[in-house]
């Protein structure tokens, strides 16, 4: 069950929609979901956070597209960034908060953190890939039937930055100055393992821990993923 206190956030012209658990005095942490999912996705983690001996404040937005947030259209991934970015300051919690993004959702935070390292205090990626390009590229994916919980043009729209991404965006990699803790997947993972290793070379203050736990880390190995993230979020 979410448990989680839901509202909304005018940010970057956009309005999300954004959990939150934990005291409200409490240093605050943001989770960025992957893609396809929303910020309940998360719910078992951030209970757990905020529940634990050095309780949390916990966020985790809707990303652009995706739950409750708004579908604009525009599924730049610099765009989704901007908008953490405005989220983090309307929350004012701006330079004070650490964040946690899982695939897609790590994707977004390198952005944020490259384009406002200021914004960031300590930085979790969670089997995130180098944005460099697949070989071979993904294919054109055909929508299922249905109603589905985010917008088919940003899983296009992501598709087609995935096969090709802005090359600045890697060769920014050695912007993200703040602590940063990488986490693989493993081999069962579909990411490839060496690029998440990659993300990690380029990341000036950061280390790799492995979980072999496919894609899914904190929802595969929950307590095994807190048992790295919690020390590292309170150092």
């Amino acid at each position: 069950m979410d448990t989680a206190f839901i509202y909304t956030v005018k940010a970057n012209g956009i309005t999300l929609a954004c959990r939150a658990w934990g005291p409200e005095d409490a240093p605050p942490v943001l989770l960025l979901h992957c893609r396809g999912a929303d910020g309940a996705d998360w719910t078992p983690i951030a209970e757990k956070l905020a529940a634990s001996p050095h309780p949390r404040r916990v966020y985790a937005p809707d990303l652009r597209g995706h739950g409750l947030s708004d579908r604009p259209g525009d599924y730049a991934l610099e765009s989704m960034s901007e908008d953490v970015y405005a989220l983090l300051v309307a929350l004012g919690i701006a330079g004070a908060a650490d964040v946690v993004g899982h695939s897609l959702g790590g994707t977004v935070a390198c952005l944020l953190a490259q384009r406002h390292p200021g914004a960031v205090r300590r930085l979790v990626l969670e089997d995130v890939p180098l944005p460099v390009p697949l070989d071979p590229p993904r294919p054109l994916a055909e929508r299922p039937t249905g109603e589905l919980p985010f917008d088919w043009a940003m899983l296009l729209a992501t598709d087609e930055q995935r096969n090709a991404p802005d090359p600045v965006w890697r060769d920014h990699m050695g912007r993200i100055t703040m602590p940063t803790l990488v986490i693989g997947g493993g081999p069962s993972s579909f990411i490839p393992q060496h690029e998440v290793a990659q993300v990690a070379e380029l990341v000036p203050d950061s280390r790799l821990v492995t979980l072999d736990a496919g894609h899914l880390v904190h929802e595969a190995r929950p307590e095994e993923f807190l048992a790295v993230v919690e020390p590292f979020l309170h150092g």
